[in-house]
């Protein structure tokens, strides 16, 4: 086998890895992509196991873009939201739940290492000995790093236990309800303490701050269907799914420019993703389906 079939044949693989540590996925393709010299430069007959030297040279990669990425954040205007991805049926649901906007979002609290050794190790089941070559450490010290990465997202990761047709069928109506501007159903179907967070990137216009409690996220949402109502484009709607979570994609004309993620835990919307910022949405539905 060549090069080229070995990297494609993984190329999944990669774009999951690349995409957890770096939650953006137009960087993660990018990160996939900007490895492929090094990888085509190698002796094949001198690599035991292809699959391992790829994901080495991938989140190497990954981790010099996620430092980059930490200090152009510094500046970024209003929340960051990662950058959604389509996700099917079919995908693997322990996967889903680890490239959730909620785990993301956890990752994000890493340091750049510790969410490498992270993925690599409790999303994937990579060896330590293994993430310790990636990463530059010995064994000890990656194993140490695993532990205090796991004990900090599980203090920190959300236990909710969702029903997604239930989750579906609260979306569906919690649109329909945003559209005619019943805030009073609205409210009904949010939890005392839901949230909303919008990501425009400074790029269009968003709330600079998440939006907090029933009431104010309900009008918050009736707001802005109302504004989508008198705009001038033609809107279209359509439902999907978003890194594991039911999802509105919002076309004005033709263009995609919302995509609202919706968490539904216990029958109630407990946290609403806006993802407006064009940067991250252009390259939607066309990355790789995520694999192990």
């Amino acid at each position: 086998m060549r090069h080229a079939e070995h990297f494609e044949q993984h190329r999944s693989l990669l774009f999951t890895i690349a995409y957890e540590i770096l939650g953006t996925a137009a960087d993660a393709e990018d990160a996939v992509q900007d490895s492929y010299p090094s990888w085509a430069s190698v002796n094949l007959s001198e690599v035991r196991d292809p699959r391992a030297f790829l994901v080495r040279i991938v989140t190497r990669r990954a981790l010099d873009v996620l430092r980059t990425q930490q200090r152009r954040r510094e500046s970024y205007v209003g929340p960051w939201l990662p950058e959604p991805i389509a996700t099917d049926g079919d995908a693997d649901a322990e996967l889903v739940e680890y490239v959730s906007m909620a785990m993301l979002l956890v990752l994000e609290t890493l340091s750049p290492v510790e969410r490498a050794v992270f993925v690599l190790r409790e999303v994937f089941d990579f060896p330590y000995d293994d993430i310790a070559n990636v990463v530059g450490k010995s064994t000890a010290a990656v194993r140490q790093i695993a532990h205090r990465a796991r004990e900090h997202v599980q203090a920190r990761r959300q236990r909710f236990t969702s029903d997604t047709q239930r989750a579906t069928e609260v979306t569906g109506a919690f649109l329909l309800a945003a559209h005619q501007g019943d805030i009073a159903a609205l409210v009904d179907m949010l939890a005392p303490d839901v949230v909303a967070i919008s990501d425009g990137g400074g790029v269009v216009s968003a709330a600079r701050r998440p939006v907090h409690g029933a009431d104010r996220v309900a009008r918050f949402l009736a707001g802005l269907t109302s504004k989508a109502n008198r705009a001038p484009a033609e809107v279209t709607m359509d439902f999907a799914s978003c890194n594991g979570l039911p999802a509105l994609l919002v076309r004005e004309d033709g263009r995609l420019s919302l995509v609202l993620l919706v968490e539904v835990a216990e029958g109630v919307i407990h946290t609403l993703y806006l993802l407006r910022n064009p940067e991250k949405l252009h390259r939607f539905g066309h990355t790789p389906q995520i694999a192990r």
